[in-house]
């Protein structure tokens, strides 16, 4: 019976995640030119999209390989095939599975075998969380810079609040989770251990560097994606804009209302690039098509399900004599 309560509140929440996301979007088609942005789309660029989806493959296999390194420090020893695949279906599932975080556990939950599932989830959840640390570190230093720098960009001074709310926010949350280890009791101890999971991974010996460069690769990748994606309807960003309000719309993506972060993406985008000269369609248009290709670029996840289901159907093959 409480299992069955579980999934009846599972299955409400997912439902309400859906209505959240179409009520979103409905709404930015009415207050963003819906029609204007969808003529836009129409008319893309080809080569400007195959270049955010090469952009949006380096950010892959740069994360998947993060991974690796991450689990490699906690016992967990991955090939680089193994990890690009598990990584693959991991985002596959995120994108078109309400929650954004189920590929993620299955990524946990199928690599558990070395080293158990703690180690699998650890390393998991240190790797995520490198990537998030790396996008959120970008938005900060790239506010701060173009705030004070001459020429930046002009910010309003209810954006200037809204960055350093969530960079106040970010560091109340850390302090918290640092706090944490000393609660007495189960959680505490596990706290504890991720913390210290989380140091050897990314700050021990000879792993801080190369941490560091899969971080910045996978951020300047996806930011890279979207500048792409934007370019493809016409849009061509600053680079101010694109490292300090292309992080802002990433990361409305977190909020786990939607699925996958469709409406409150375009509605940051509607939103935050008119700061860089964009109209409210052209931002819109941009953030859609930046998550249209992003399905399109976790296909081989799809296609690593299909192999696998069809080795498990396939009948072993009994040698001759």
């Amino acid at each position: 019976m409480a299992s069955q309560g579980v999934g009846r509140r599972a299955v409400i929440v997912r439902l309400l995640q859906a209505l959240v996301t179409i009520v979103l979007l409905v709404l930015l088609w009415q207050v963003a030119d819906g029609a204007d942005a969808l003529q836009v789309l129409l008319s893309a660029n080809p080569w400007f999209m195959l270049a955010a989806l090469a952009a949006l493959t380096l950010h892959t296999v740069l994360a998947a390989e993060r991974w690796r390194l991450t689990a490699g420090a906690l016992g967990l020893t991955l090939g680089r095939g193994h990890a690009l695949r598990e990584y693959y279906l991991a985002q596959l599932v995120n994108q078109t599975v309400p929650g954004g975080v189920v590929g993620d556990a299955g990524r946990a939950v199928r690599s558990r075998e070395q080293a158990g599932l703690t180690v699998a989830a650890q390393a998991v959840i240190v790797e995520r969380f490198a990537g998030q640390v790396a996008v959120l570190a970008t938005m900060i230093i790239a506010v701060t810079v173009t705030a004070l720098i001459p020429g930046g960009l002009d910010w309003p001074g209810w954006m200037l609040g809204l960055a350093a709310a969530i960079t106040l926010a970010s560091l109340a949350g850390l302090g918290l989770l640092l706090a944490a280890r000393f609660v007495p009791g189960r959680f505490g101890v596990r706290v504890a251990e991720l913390s210290r999971t989380a140091a050897i991974a990314l700050v021990g010996r000879r792993l801080w560097l190369p941490q560091l460069a899969l971080s910045a690769g996978t951020t300047a990748s996806i930011l890279t994606a979207f500048a792409f994606s934007a370019l493809a309807i016409g849009l061509s960003l600053p680079f101010g804009a694109i490292v300090a309000l292309v992080p802002l719309v990433l990361l409305t993506m977190l909020i786990p209302i939607t699925i996958s972060g469709w409406g409150l993406r375009e509605g940051a985008a509607a939103a935050l690039l008119p700061l860089a000269g964009a109209t409210a369609s052209e931002s819109l248009a941009a953030s859609v098509l930046f998550g249209l290709l992003g399905l399109v670029a976790v296909l081989p996840g799809a296609a690593f399900v299909w192999m696998s289901a069809r080795s498990r159907r396939e009948p072993a093959r009994v040698p001759n004599g």
